[in-house]
Parts: C-alpha cells; sequence; structure tokens
C-alpha cells in the first residue's frame, strides 16, 4: 500500500507537468487552431532560462523563477510574431513544420549556449520529506502538485474574471467575429503566445528538481504532453491538466508493477482505448463540420 501510494503522488507530480505542457498547447489551439509542436522546447528553454538565472547568477530561486517566466513570456510574443504570424491563413501544414522547425532551433541553440550535460537547479523543496509513518513524500513532488493547482486557479480566474481572459474566450470561439466586435485579436493572440510559453517555463522550473534539464528534454516531454492533451479533450484546459494526470500516473504504476518496457507503451494504450470509446477526448466536445 505504500508503495501504491509514493508511485501515485510519483505519477501526479510528474502528471502535473505533462499537464501544464499541455496545457500550452491547448491555450495555443484554442485561440488559432495551431498545434504549436515547440511546445515542449519552449519548456526546455524556459528551465535553462531559470538555471542560468538562479544556478549560474545566483539569484533567489524566486525571483530567478519570475525572470525566466518574464523572459519566455516576451519570447513567446516574438516567436508569434516571427514564426507564426506570417503565415497564417496557409494551410496547416505549413505552419505545423513552421513549429516543428522551431523546436529543432531551440533545441539547436540550447545545446550550443548550455551544452548537452543533464542539469538540475536547487529549490527550496529539494531536501525535505514530508513523513506519516511509515509513508515518505518529498516536498519536491508536493511542490509541484501544489504548484499546478495554484497555477490552474489563477488561470481560471484570469480567463473568467478579466476583460483581457474573457477577450481571449471570445477569439478562441470565433475570431471573425471577436474582429468584428472590436476585440484586437492580434494582439490577443500574442499574449496567447505569451501565457503559453510563460506555463510551459513553469513546468520546466517545476520538473527540474524531479528529473534533469538537457537540451532534448522538451522533445521527449512534449511527446507525452501532446497525448495527454488529446486524451483530456483537444481545447479542454481542464481536460488538459485532467489528461497529463492520468498519463503520469499510468506511466508511474506501469513502470512500478508491470515488466520492463511497459512504462512508455502504456499510456497510449490508455489513449488509444479512450479515443475508439470517445473520440473527441474525456472533456472534449463533439463538433460536426460541414464539408
Amino acid at each position: 500500500m505504500l508503495d501504491f501510494v509514493q508511485q501515485l503522488v510519483s505519477g501526479v507530480a510528474l502528471g502535473c507537468v505533462y499537464g501544464l505542457i499541455a496545457l500550452g498547447f491547448v491555450l495555443v489551439y484554442k485561440a488559432t487552431e495551431v498545434v504549436n509542436f515547440a511546445q515542449g522546447d519552449l519548456m526546455m528553454l524556459g528551465g535553462f532560462f531559470a538555471f542560468t538565472f538562479i544556478g549560474m547568477m545566483g539569484l533567489n530561486y524566486w525571483i530567478g523563477f519570475a525572470g525566466a517566466v518574464a523572459a519566455m513570456a516576451l519570447f513567446g510574443m516574438v516567436a508569434e510574431r516571427v514564426v507564426v504570424r506570417p503565415i497564417l491563413g496557409y494551410p496547416q501544414f505549413s505552419i505545423i513544420m513552421a513549429t516543428i522547425g522551431l523546436g529543432y532551433f531551440l533545441r539547436s541553440v540550447a545545446g550550443m549556449i548550455w551544452g548537452t550535460d543533464d542539469l538540475k537547479i536547487d529549490t527550496p523543496f529539494s531536501q525535505g520529506v514530508l513523513r506519516m509513518g511509515s509513508l515518505v513524500l518529498a516536498y519536491d513532488k508536493l511542490s509541484v502538485i501544489a504548484a499546478t493547482m495554484i497555477l490552474c486557479t489563477l488561470l481560471w480566474l484570469f480567463f473568467n474574471k478579466t476583460v483581457l481572459g474573457t477577450a481571449m474566450r471570445a477569439s478562441s470561439e470565433n475570431m471573425l467575429a471577436a474582429y468584428y466586435m472590436g476585440i484586437p485579436v492580434k494582439r490577443v493572440v500574442s499574449v496567447v503566445w505569451a501565457i503559453s510559453a510563460a506555463v510551459a517555463t513553469c513546468a520546466g522550473v517545476l520538473l527540474a528538481p524531479i528529473t534533469f534539464i538537457h537540451s532534448n528534454v522538451g522533445l521527449v516531454l512534449g511527446l507525452k504532453a501532446f497525448p495527454a492533451a488529446v486524451l483530456g479533450g483537444f481545447g479542454s484546459i481542464p481536460g488538459a491538466v485532467v489528461g497529463g494526470v492520468l498519463i503520469g500516473v499510468i506511466e508511474s504504476m506501469a513502470g512500478f508493477y508491470l515488466p520492463e518496457g511497459w512504462k512508455d507503451v502504456a499510456p497510449y494504450v490508455v489513449l488509444l482505448t479512450v479515443l475508439l470509446l470517445k473520440p473527441e477526448g474525456l472533456f472534449g466536445l463533439h463538433v460536426r463540420k460541414k464539408v
């Protein structure tokens, strides 16, 4: 039973990271109907920025965290303006290839600047543990879960209680109608990319105490976060987080209880099963389009 609880907490913590990356996929898709396959690499770059501020420059953890989030929010706006906006309206394949190319570019630049070694960020929670009898839970994993809950709450408040958040939801429902209603759609899309990059950075910083940051970590986790977004319903913000947690828990349990090799396969088996039964995902809406 203790092993089960520890694996459950580990899976939820890792799943929260998947969920935050998946959240970035969903935010961009809802605003522009673009699948940003560089989302995992934005997480990787944000983690490297945080390592630079905290590990190399010696800044306070929270200041370095905030600095990395701010820097990546700005980078997200620049990436949208330079890479995506010029080809909006072109076939979706062109935009997808542009985001894939952006991911390759970011991985190459990260490898040249920070090298290929695994890097780790020390946090205020790195060393502590919570003991409940024979059960021992690491604070770094609990902090990831708590931070994800706080971040999701803040995003919910932003999208539902602010004027800008309402404008974003309106743009995601019908971009043309939002434009005719006077909403600055291009500016809204830029802000969505900024938020997406900032959320990815939070995932990267939260991931650092659990595993390590390296130039290919974004590709690996992005390939797991994308199925999480699909599992939850590609367009559902709560679904992205729930999908990420499910993928993380299934992966953790499979790695502990099933033979070697099932850890990476089991989440995709569950994903395919869910999609066969409910193609729109767990929280997605069934939409019919006339062609």
